[in-house]
C-alpha cells in the first residue's frame, strides 16, 4: 500500500511592499527641544532686564528698597517720575535727550551715507588701489572703537575740538562695518546690466545713482541706519574721555552722572529716576526697529534683468 506524498507548500516569490517613508512637510518644520530650550534661554535673557526695567520705573525711590524687583510696589508712580525726569535739575534731561539726537542724526546719518556712497563705489567702480582699500576696510573692522578712543582724544586735543559735539559727531562718522555692509550688499543688489542699461539711455551717473541705485539699496541702507544708531545711541566711552560739560552729555553719560551721585557725601539718591531715564532712552530704539522692520526686504533687484 502505497503513503501519500504530501505536497509542500509553495513559499510566495512576491516582492513585499515597503512601508512608504512620511515625507517632511516644510510647513511643518521639525522640532528640537535642545535648540528649544536654548531659545528660550535667550528669550528669558533679553527679556526680562526688559520687564524689570518696566517694572521698577514706577516705583518711587522708597518702593525699590521695599519691593520685589520683579513686582510692582504698593504705589504706581510711573507718571511722577516721567515727570521728575524731565524737570529734575533745570530739565538738563530734555537737553541730553537733544544732544542724543544731534549726535545720531548727524554721526549715524553722516556715516550712513557715507557708507552708501563708498560701498557702491567699491562694488561697481574699478580703479587702482581696490585690493588695497578692501584689505585696509576688513582690517578696520576687526580694530574696535575703545581701541582708537584715546589717540581720537589726543588729535583733537591739538585741534582743540575736545568738551565740544564735533568730538562725538566726527568719530561717529566712519563705519568700517557699514561700508564693509554696503559694499557686499551692493555688489548682490545691483546687476551691473541694468546700470549699462541706464547709461545707453543718457542718464547721468548721478541720475542713475538717485533713480537706480538707491531704490535697489533700500534694505541694505535701512540696515546700516539701524546699525550705526544704535552704535552712536548706546555710545559711552567715547563722550566719556571728549565731553566735560555736561549740557553737551549724550544720555549714557548723564545717566551715568545721576547714578553716580549716590556714591558722593550729600549727593541725591535719585535711582528711580536713572531707571525712569533708562526706560525713556530705549523707546525710541525700540520705535525705530519697529517702524523700519517692513523695510528689511532683500532680492529686490531679483528679476530685474531677464538673463
Amino acid at each position: 500500500m502505497s503513503t501519500p506524498v504530501t505536497a509542500s507548500p509553495v513559499k510566495s516569490t512576491a516582492p513585499r511592499l515597503r512601508t512608504p517613508r512620511k515625507q517632511h512637510n516644510p510647513s511643518k518644520p521639525k522640532r528640537n527641544v535642545l535648540l528649544t530650550a536654548l531659545m528660550a534661554l535667550m528669550v528669558l535673557y533679553t527679556v526680562v532686564p526688559l520687564i524689570w526695567l518696566v517694572i521698577n520705573s514706577t516705583k518711587t525711590q522708597s518702593g525699590l528698597a521695599d519691593s520685589n524687583g520683579l513686582w510692582f510696589a504698593d504705589d504706581f508712580a510711573l507718571w511722577d517720575n516721567i515727570r521728575d525726569t524731565f524737570t529734575y535739575h533745570d530739565a538738563i534731561f530734555g537737553r541730553w535727550l537733544l544732544n542724543t539726537l544731534l549726535y545720531v542724526v548727524l554721526g549715524a546719518g553722516g556715516a550712513t551715507l557715507l557708507a552708501v556712497l563708498g560701498g557702491y563705489a567699491l562694488a561697481k567702480f574699478q580703479f587702482p588701489g581696490k585690493r588695497a582699500i578692501f584689505a585696509v576696510v576688513i582690517g578696520a573692522v576687526a580694530v574696535p572703537g575703545t581701541a582708537l578712543a584715546v589717540p581720537t582724544f589726543l588729535m583733537f586735543s591739538k585741534m582743540g575740538l575736545t568738551d565740544t559735539p564735533w568730538a562725538v559727531i566726527i568719530p561717529s562718522l566712519v563705519s568700517p562695518f557699514g561700508l564693509y555692509l554696503m559694499w557686499v550688499f551692493a555688489a548682490e543688489a545691483i546687476p551691473t546690466e541694468l546700470l549699462e542699461a541706464a547709461r545707453m539711455d543718457g542718464a547721468s551717473e548721478v541720475r542713475t545713482f538717485f533713480q537706480v541705485v538707491l531704490p535697489l539699496l533700500a534694505p541694505g541702507i535701512v540696515t546700516v541706519l539701524l546699525f550705526t544708531t544704535v552704535a552712536t545711541w548706546n555710545n559711552y566711552f567715547l563722550p566719556l574721555i571728549m565731553l566735560k560739560d555736561p549740557d553737551w552729555y549724550p544720555l549714557t553719560l548723564g545717566l551715568s552722572a545721576w547714578s553716580s551721585q549716590a556714591q558722593t557725601i550729600g549727593g541725591d539718591v535719585i535711582f528711580n529716576l536713572v531707571i525712569t531715564g533708562s526706560l525713556l532712552t530705549i523707546l525710541p530704539l525700540i520705535a525705530a526697529f519697529l517702524f523700519l522692520q517692513k523695510y528689511w526686504q532683500s532680492g529686490l533687484a531679483a528679476g530685474s534683468v531677464k538673463e
